[in-house]
């Protein structure tokens, strides 16, 4: 698509790995699994006990007193995220402020911790909400208070795709950016669903693995949930250029699309379609494409119908080109999930590694890509692709392109 050239210049994180998109990278590029026990507040039934629950976090030390009774753990990993993009970017609140600034953050659900405490608080203990309750839990605050953290009077919206929610929310604010609607974007995504009820309801649809997830191995039973949140400071080419940032990437291309079929079960042809989308976006040939960040679940269908949607796209080369998942690293983090995992994809980009896909044990005939088994892999990249596939069959996929200093 032809217009302003789109840059990311700043990128934080919150994830099981700790605060700061460093660690998270890290974690991913030596395959160190962040994943354990989780503590409920309550004694819960569910069967399954581990996640990727974001551990020894203390928002006191991170956040003004002022604004810790209005937020949720997600605004909570989502302001300390945008702090350190914001910091990463070398842009002060003044220089973000104002409207040409577009703040659009992806969540699947919001403040589930805020509501499941509230229904405890009514339902079990017959106690009064806290009047704070909405303010916490919609989706909308998450973007809200961050425009209000950082001035952004610019466009202002969540958007709430499932686990391409934050791909979405990046994709969209790039091509706000290309088209002029405004110069610069606060972006990402933020979860944490590692509530009781969180848990027994994805346990209920029985894609949680009670062993180890294992994205595209033959053994693989089902996925690890995550929780975090990731941010990104997306800029126009010009003003990137002209203030002499730093620049992370090119953001070249977004795709997007819809199977239209199944609530749940994922279709071939629409994750297709979403990456030739992205391709077409930032006008390059497949056979450019160095490495893939998959969305890689590790279960059995997700799986099997990435590798044939990938087929479709790369033909042959489908079973050539790196193709890892990080997701037994840092969990599923569902509506942040496109965001943490492009913070993966922008470290393999910068330091030349493809981070290995753990776990891995048996290959799979219906699943034939290269996985990077195991073990992180030196390998020159200079453009790279990030999938998100999601409920409902909403697709996403980023396109990153290195930009030589």
């Amino acid at each position: 698509m032809a217009g302003r050239k789109v840059f990311v210049t700043g990128m934080g994180a919150v994830s099981a790995a700790g605060v700061g998109a460093k660690a998270l990278w890290m974690a991913a590029r030596d395959g160190r699994p962040c994943i354990s026990e989780v503590v409920p507040p309550r004694p819960s039934r569910g069967r399954i006990k581990f996640a990727a629950q974001v551990r020894d976090f203390d928002p006191a030390a991170l956040i003004e007193p002022e604004i810790l009774p209005l937020t949720d753990p997600v605004i909570r990993y989502l302001i300390v995220a945008a702090d350190e993009a914001a910091r990463d970017a070398d842009l002060t609140r003044a220089a973000l402020a104002g409207p040409r600034t577009a703040t659009l953050i992806g969540t699947g659900v919001g403040g589930i911790t805020t509501t499941e405490e509230s229904h405890h608080a009514v339902l079990v203990k017959n106690e009064r909400p806290d009047p704070l309750t909405i303010l916490k839990l919609i989706p909308s605050s998450c973007p809200a208070m961050i425009s209000m953290r950082y001035g952004t009077t610019g466009p202002c919206f969540a958007i709430a795709s499932a686990c391409s929610s934050a791909t979405q929310a990046i994709g969209v604010a790039a091509h706000m950016i290309r088209a002029g609607l405004v110069d610069r974007a606060i972006v990402g995504g933020t979860e944490d669903c590692l509530t009781i009820g969180g848990m027994l309801a994805w346990e209920s649809l029985r894609v949680l693995t009670p062993t180890l997830c294992r994205p595209f191995s033959k053994d693989r039973n089902g996925m690890v949930l995550g929780a975090g949140a990731g941010v990104f400071i997306l800029e126009a080419e010009e003003l990137a250029l002209a203030r002499g940032a730093r620049v992370l990437a090119e953001l070249a291309g977004y795709g997007t699309s819809s199977d239209a079929k199944d609530p749940v079960r994922p279709d071939a042809e629409g994750a297709a379609q979403s990456m030739r989308s992205a391709l077409a976006d930032a006008e390059a040939d497949p056979e450019e494409i160095d490495y893939v960040n998959a969305h890689g679940t590790g279960t059995t269908v997700n799986d099997i119908t990435e590798a044939e949607a990938l087929r479709l796209v790369f033909g042959k080369r489908a079973s050539q080109i790196p193709i890892s998942s990080t997701k037994p690293i840092h969990g599923h983090g569902l509506g942040a999930g496109g965001a943490l995992e492009l913070v993966v994809t922008l470290g393999a980009l910068r330091e030349g590694v493809a981070p290995p896909t753990i776990n891995w044990r048996v290959a799979d005939e219906k699943c034939p890509v290269d996985a990077v088994p195991n073990e992180a892999r030196p390998l020159p990249i200079r453009t790279a692709m990030s999938n998100s596939f999601a409920f409902g069959g909403i697709n996403a996929v980023l396109v990153l392109r290195r930009v030589e200093a």
